[in-house]
């Protein structure tokens, strides 16, 4: 049994200032974070844990930006992938069936956003060892501390929803490379996260709580704030 990282990196990130497909504007993943790509801290921390053995990158085929980065050090450790789909879910199912070869149905795949480039070493860890003993697998995720409203199409208030028993799904979610392909190639190509993939087979991922410094960058603003993440994680 072994465990591996699949990064689907095949989005344009336009809410993030990423360009798509002006290529005067790289996509978010490649935006600088603290002077190198913001994928490259994403790698960082998925290639520093000694049980991962390899790194799957999966982009989109048409993407110009990678090669233009230099990986020194990584090159045994990182697969491109360049199969990614039109949307999240088919990108990853894209990169499970092109990874198929070089791994068992009973090996682990770790599944993590390339727009989060700040995992914390230890929670990486820690959901290594909770979800690995786990039938079924898990993901970080964080409890909901705000209080939510439901929106009523109009920008007003339909009703407060309880936030006891809510938690914000994170990656990396984890889970066995079979019967998350199987999971995948079932529930279609709008499901937004892995979890609810598997969850639609009628299994229950083990939720490892993680804390709010796993941001997901996703808006201009979320970039200063990873890179100042990333100066305390790394001090």
């Amino acid at each position: 049994m072994s465990f591996y990282a699949l990064i689907p990196a095949a989005g344009s990130g336009s809410r993030a200032g990423g360009g798509g497909a002006a290529l005067k504007q790289a996509p978010k993943q490649y935006q600088p974070v603290n002077s190198i790509p913001l994928i490259a801290h994403t790698l960082i921390v998925l290639a520093r844990e000694p049980r991962i053995s390899k790194l799957f990158v999966v982009l989109s085929p048409g993407d110009v930006w990678w090669d233009n980065y230099e990986w020194q050090g990584w090159e045994d450790r990182i697969t491109v992938l360049r199969c990614g789909g039109t949307t999240r879910a088919e990108t990853v199912l894209n990169g499970l069936e092109a990874m198929a070869d070089q791994c068992s149905a009973d090996d682990w795949v770790l599944v993590h956003d390339a727009a989060r480039p700040c995992l914390p070493g230890e929670m990486l860890k820690k959901l290594l060892d909770e979800a690995g003993e786990d039938a079924v697998g898990g993901l970080l995720a964080v409890p909901v501390a705000d209080t939510l409203k439901r929106d009523d199409g109009a920008s007003r208030v339909d009703a407060t929803v309880p936030r006891a028993g809510l938690w914000q799904a994170q990656t990396p979610q984890m889970f066995r490379h079979g019967m998350l392909r199987q999971a995948l190639r079932a529930a279609g190509s709008d499901i937004t996260d892995e979890a609810s993939a598997i969850e639609q087979l009628g299994l229950h991922p083990r939720l490892v709580e993680c804390d709010s410094r796993n941001i997901k960058v996703t808006f201009p603003q979320d970039l200063l704030l990873a890179g100042l993440i990333l100066q305390h994680l790394n001090d």
